[in-house]
């Protein structure tokens, strides 16, 4: 810990930095264009066999994380599926890509809380990155592989036009 602090700004600094970082990154995140997240974001194959149910029982869970899209204006909520047309699943996997990346980009900022905390503060600041960010991560990346099934298969299905 470079820099030495009383307990009381310790904590004044972690309770509301945090927050800080999180909502800065959601605003700024839901005003980046949409095209910069058009680039596939590669998969690993055992995501596709079940690996989110199996290993973090995905399903059970999802639905009680709030979506913070909606707290902005413009943000594309992620809650439910509202349409099964293509262009909003492309929509939808595209908003996946941007959500995860956010969550990404707010474990980056844990280390800064190292130049203040104690290595016990690092720890629970360590601790509150992951538990804050990851489920977020890991229903994206779950949500994304459905949609892409789904969006083969309409892919695939014979037009009516």
């Amino acid at each position: 810990m470079p820099i030495e602090l009383a307990t009381i700004w310790i904590v004044i600094l972690n309770v509301t930095l945090w927050p800080s970082i999180q909502i800065a990154l959601a605003w700024g995140f839901i005003r980046m264009p949409a095209a910069w997240f058009d680039a596939p974001a590669r998969g690993f194959d055992f995501e596709t066999r079940g690996f989110y149910e199996r290993w973090f029982g995905v399903k059970r869970w999802k639905d009680r994380l709030p979506d913070g899209a909606l707290w902005f204006g413009g943000g594309f909520p992620k809650k439910e599926l509202t349409g099964e047309d293509r262009g909003y699943l492309e929509d939808f996997i595209r908003e996946t890509r941007r959500g995860e990346l956010c969550h990404g980009c707010a474990l980056l900022f844990a280390p800064i809380f190292c130049l203040w905390n104690p290595w016990w503060g690092d720890l629970v600041i360590f601790t509150y990155a992951i538990i804050a960010n990851l489920p977020c991560i890991i229903v994206q990346r779950y949500n994304r592989i459905r949609l892409r099934r789904l969006l083969a298969r309409l892919n695939t299905a014979p037009s009516h036009e």
